[in-house]
């Protein structure tokens, strides 16, 4: 709720002159458990992928944008500094980069659930919050999309 709560407060009030500037703050986690968590993040990642369920949208790609927060319990880097011991953000990038050429799916929310299950899997995190939006979708508003949680 805290995510729409700031996208409220962002958007200005009746009788504010001009259109409000829209900016949607990075929201971080409450924690999901008693462990302390360390957060690799994402933020913008762009790519042009074939999604949607009207005909218009299923032959050309469009763009989206990917918003990642990924949680790990107490990342070992930290101590080590070794790329080893944390999530590989270059490596989560060449992996959505991939995923958007490729993916096959028509909605947002199950490509969201792709990315989750990626992070998830292959680059093992015990938590993440994937949001995935189409900017472009209609010209009177700035996107659309969906915000996801996942636990390992």
């Amino acid at each position: 709720m805290a995510l729409f709560d700031a996208i409220r407060s962002t958007h200005g009030s009746a009788g504010s002159s001009g259109p409000a500037r829209r900016v949607i703050p990075v929201v971080f986690p409450q924690p999901v458990s008693d462990t302390p968590m360390d957060i690799v993040y994402i933020n913008g990642f762009t790519a042009q992928t074939v999604i949607g369920i009207d005909a218009s949208e299923l032959h050309d790609p469009q763009p989206v944008r990917l918003d990642l927060a990924i949680g790990m319990p107490s990342i070992r880097a930290c101590s080590t500094d070794r790329i080893e011991d944390t999530i590989n953000y270059a490596a989560v990038h060449d992996a959505l980069a991939l995923l958007m050429m490729t993916h096959g799916v028509q909605l947002l929310e199950r490509l969201a659930e792709k990315v989750a299950q990626l992070l998830i899997e292959d680059f093992g995190a015990h938590w993440v919050r994937v949001s995935l939006a189409k900017p472009a979708k209609f010209d009177d508003v700035d996107s659309v999309g969906v915000v996801i949680e996942r636990k390992s």
